[in-house]
């Protein structure tokens, strides 16, 4: 009897997640597809042929992918507040995000053709002046590295998300008050089951403890979303999810990959494997704070891209830094 039992439910969980699998592809996905395309901006040397749908996932080679968080509203373009260098390992079913920090002093590469721009002053400067396009090109300088897509979502597409998420958990143990009058009022009570989108979103800018802790909270925030998203009822509302992103959310990857890469996330491969890495540096005043980004640090920074975008390069041979983040698959 308890070997019956045993079996009923296996077959009943396989038949399950099949027939979510049947829905995702049939149902989901097409409705989807559409908003997804209207997301679509490529860059001025987009290339479309990065990514071959045609081949299976988990066999394809890794890409880098420039996560942009923005504080855009109506027309401006607005500032990176938070700018996240990533590694996708599909095969591994791993992740790098190289946490580049908002006041990092930079050439900003473009600058020389807006009128007004400062050629050389904070990484977050450039989403202001040109867009993703003028982010990608200085990231891409800073580091030495190739870009194959970009993502932006404005602040206001965050709240929105996650609200639509039915929220997200959090490890927030200390309470989180902004206490300089000069910053946004900001307020977060610890040890909260779910937290809402308009706290999710005070979380990840709050910034009155360093620039390090800022952006360690950017990235266990992106893998608490990651997570949830397996949540049998947010799956139901992707198409949702989607049109609440709408204009808040824009990027270059296309539709398809964009599903694939869902698709795995939330049945195949589980929530990937995040190794994490912030560049680092020191604080400097001159006309203004910058963050002056160490030289040696950079080299190495670039060395580990070179070796995560390798598509010859073993597990065992990927670099993981200290203080790594990882979420269970």
């Amino acid at each position: 009897m308890l070997a019956f039992i045993i079996i009923a439910g296996i077959s009943s969980f396989v038949f399950r997640k099949e027939l979510m699998m049947f829905g995702f592809d049939h149902v989901v996905a097409p409705t989807v597809e559409g908003t997804l395309k209207n997301s679509y901006v490529p860059l001025k040397d987009n290339n479309d042929e990065t990514f071959d749908v045609s081949t299976k996932l988990d066999k394809s080679p890794p890409f880098s992918l420039l996560l942009l968080g923005t504080d855009q509203r109506k027309n401006e373009n607005g500032l990176s507040d938070s700018i996240i260098y990533s590694v996708v390992r599909p095969k591994d079913n791993k992740v790098l995000f190289v946490s580049i920090p908002r006041d990092s002093y930079t050439k900003i590469v473009g600058a020389e053709n807006v009128k007004g721009a400062r050629r050389n002053t904070k990484i977050n400067a450039a989403h202001s002046y040109g867009g993703a396009q003028m982010s990608v090109d200085t990231v891409r300088n800073l580091l030495d590295a190739p870009i194959n897509y970009y993502a932006t979502i404005n602040f206001n597409g965050l709240v929105e998300v996650v609200d639509a998420l039915g929220g997200v958990e959090l490890p927030i143990t200390k309470l989180i008050e902004n206490k300089n009058p000069a910053h946004e009022k900001l307020r977060v009570e610890p040890n909260k089951p779910i937290y809402s989108g308009r706290e999710a979103l005070m979380y990840v800018r709050y910034r009155e403890d360093s620039d390090f802790k800022r952006t360690e909270r950017q990235r266990i925030f992106l893998k608490a979303a990651l997570e949830r998203m397996k949540n049998i009822r947010n799956i139901s509302n992707i198409k949702q999810i989607m049109e609440l992103a709408g204009e808040n959310f824009k990027t270059n990857m296309k539709a398809d990959l964009m599903l694939e890469l869902a698709k795995k996330v939330i049945f195949e491969s589980g929530t990937p494997q995040i190794t994490s890495h912030m560049m680092q540096g020191t604080d400097k005043r001159t006309d203004q704070w910058y963050y002056i980004l160490d030289e040696e640090d950079v080299r190495n920074t670039h060395e580990l891209i070179e070796l995560w975008l390798d598509p010859d390069t073993t597990v065992s041979e990927l670099i993981s830094e200290v203080g790594d983040d990882t979420l269970p698959n």
